[in-house]
């Protein structure tokens, strides 16, 4: 299918070689969290949208007052920023969700609609479950599409990803564009493996605050910065609960121990 008739554009802005960030619901949300706070910082406006009904499955049907609304199905949209701050414009990327198929089609369509606006290189985010612990900081890796790009890594300091599969199309985006010789990069988040669950905004700070040079932004992080302190509180609160259950489920208390011995002995003298 012609991926033209897969993308509805609302504007034709002029870009200037503009970098494309895209972003899926992924673990621990690092992806989301990161680029839907770009959203809300920066005054990025409605580029184009991805038509569902290729993709997706309607996810349900509402009815208001009685009344049934049609199918609502996720979104997947693009927004531009002129960047009055870096060399390149940047265009945003956002789906509510991965589809179930088709997602090798989905990187193609997204990749056009780059090529259209004279895309330079395009960037995703992840998340690097590892045995680090939830009080530390997370550290970045980065992986990228060719080796001349292993260099700019080793500039920003990053942390060696070893070998590693990265799931979902936050990682398929970068190997379609390998396929087409475009440069990309993903930056992922160190989140603890026992945590992957739960969202962590402190790994997506870590990724954004990378992501801002590669970008060419001018980034107040801030309010993000402030969630994640609220956010390692919460977890180290979650920890301590758990280990109390834990404690209370898997140890028996020595007084309890000892009225099992009295209770024994007094048997035995009947």
């Amino acid at each position: 299918m012609d991926t033209r008739e897969l993308i509805k554009i609302h504007a034709r802005p002029k870009l200037r070689q503009p970098n494309l960030l895209a972003a899926w619901p992924g673990v621990s949300g690092v992806a989301l969290i990161a680029a839907t706070y770009l959203l809300d910082k920066l005054p990025f406006k409605d580029l184009a949208e991805i038509k569902p009904m290729y993709f997706f499955e309607p996810i349900g049907v509402l009815a208001r007052n009685n009344i049934v609304e049609a199918p609502s199905f996720p979104q997947s949209r693009f927004f531009y920023l002129k960047n009055p701050s870096g060399e390149n414009d940047v265009i945003l990327f956002i789906s509510d969700a991965q589809p179930a198929s088709k997602a090798y089609e989905m990187a193609n369509a997204i990749l056009d609609l780059g090529i259209r606006f004279h895309m330079n290189r395009v960037y995703t985010c992840a998340a690097a479950m590892t045995r680090i612990h939830h009080t530390e900081q997370p550290r970045v890796r980065g992986v990228v599409t060719n080796a001349a790009m292993t260099q700019e890594l080793a500039s920003l300091g990053l942390a060696r990803a070893g070998n590693l599969q990265i799931s979902g199309l936050n990682g398929l985006l970068l190997g379609v564009a390998k396929e087409r010789n475009i440069d990309g990069m993903c930056l992922m988040g160190d989140v603890p493996s026992y945590s992957h669950r739960i969202q962590n905004p402190m790994a997506a700070l870590a990724v954004l605050n990378t992501l801002k040079p590669l970008l060419g932004i001018d980034l107040d992080t801030g309010d993000l910065a402030m969630v994640a302190q609220e956010a390692q509180q919460r977890m180290k609160q979650v920890a301590s609960e758990a280990m109390e259950d834990y404690i209370d489920y898997f140890t028996e208390p020595i007084w309890e121990q000892g009225e099992e011995y009295y209770d024994d002995d007094e048997e035995e003298e009947d």
